[in-house]
């Protein structure tokens, strides 16, 4: 997993100190299937989620990290949910939080793979065979899938 130059320049000045970064998570859909990779660091399954860049529009950034993490163009339809996540402590001491996108993306070409390094497995599933995931990734996937008139902004639920 490469970390953005700019986190390793900010994390040479506040070390493992709180840092607050804008993430996305890109829920791609092609038909009624879901794209989701298999995490190196927990094993566990997610849509792909990415660290938006200084200046970077956050779609942009979905597209973007989708087609780094599972070599897919997709593009983007809607914005599903805003929500800030829980804080995360990384193995190393760093400790961040992210306020989240969350992008329902429809696929346009490529065979899902894992194409970084940040993942074993990339792989569509049916809508309503999706596998386990936790309640956070469970919650962005269906915020993703609902209709647009029931898509609703997080509350730190």
């Amino acid at each position: 997993m490469a970390t953005p130059e700019f986190i390793l320049s900010l994390r040479e000045k506040i070390g493992t100190e709180m840092l607050w970064l804008c993430g996305t998570t890109a829920v791609v859909t092609r038909a009624d299937d879901v794209l989701l990779v298999r995490r190196v660091d927990t094993g566990a399954w997610a849509p792909v989620c990415g660290i938006v860049d200084p200046g970077e529009e956050p779609a942009d950034a979905a597209v973007r990290e989708t087609k780094e993490e599972a070599d897919v163009d997709a593009e983007p339809v809607r914005l599903a949910l805003v929500h800030v996540t829980a804080p995360i402590t990384y193995a190393n001491g760093d400790r961040t939080q992210y306020v989240d996108l969350v992008f329902h993306l429809e696929w346009v070409a490529g065979d899902p793979h894992p194409a970084d390094g940040e993942n074993t497995e990339a792989r569509w599933f049916p809508r309503h065979g999706l596998p386990a995931m936790d309640a956070d990734m469970t919650a962005r996937v269906a915020a993703a899938l609902a209709e647009e008139s029931t898509a609703r902004f997080g509350r730190g639920e």
